[in-house]
């Protein structure tokens, strides 16, 4: 289990699940690149400079947001990290943090239920795909985003005790000159 950069006090479940995170966002990831990389994975590739822009935008902002929630688990969620201008080594406050990952784990499950409808459709009609190697590949890549909601909530959890527990709040870290 990782243990390098994740706080004690962490319960090891909520650290599995904030490492889990990541890594359920990843093969749809890579199922996006090998898209507008020109690879056969769907009926059409993305070609076009916009088409390839969003996907590849797409792709890094989920990316980005996916390692956020390691922030639950490490020093960098309770403390901002030094380097970041104007805010660096102070405390994080827990609540802003709790909300933010929580509307975020809402609005997952709310596009988990909205797309999984939508593609569903699109699967069914054939207009995703042209095979069943690529319908069972894109089906591989995609399920596992399924769990991001319920890891980013459980890990959310895990913070919110943790840090609203009765201890007092980290001390702002000072720079060494």
């Amino acid at each position: 289990m990782p243990r390098g950069n994740v706080l004690p006090n962490v319960p090891r479940w909520a650290v599995l699940a904030a490492y889990a995170v990541p890594l359920v966002t990843l093969p749809s990831a890579l199922w996006r690149i090998a898209l507008v990389a020109g690879l056969p994975v769907a009926s059409d590739a993305v070609r076009t400079g916009w088409g390839v822009l969003y996907v590849l935008t797409l792709t890094a902002v989920s990316e980005a947001l996916a390692l956020l929630t390691l922030g639950l688990v490490q020093p960098w969620g309770e403390v901002v990290p030094r380097w970041i201008p104007l805010i660096g080594g102070r405390p994080v406050r827990p609540l802003p943090a709790v909300i933010a990952a929580l509307l975020g784990a809402g609005v997952l499950f709310l596009l988990s239920i909205v797309v999984g409808i939508t593609q569903s459709h699109s699967l069914a009609s054939g207009s995703l795909t042209n095979s069943a190697a690529q319908e069972a590949l894109l089906v591989a890549c995609y399920v596992p985003l399924l769990a991001w909601a319920p890891l980013l909530t459980v890990s959310t959890i895990a913070y919110y005790r943790r840090r609203t527990a009765a201890s007092p709040p980290p001390e702002r870290v000072l720079e060494h000159h």
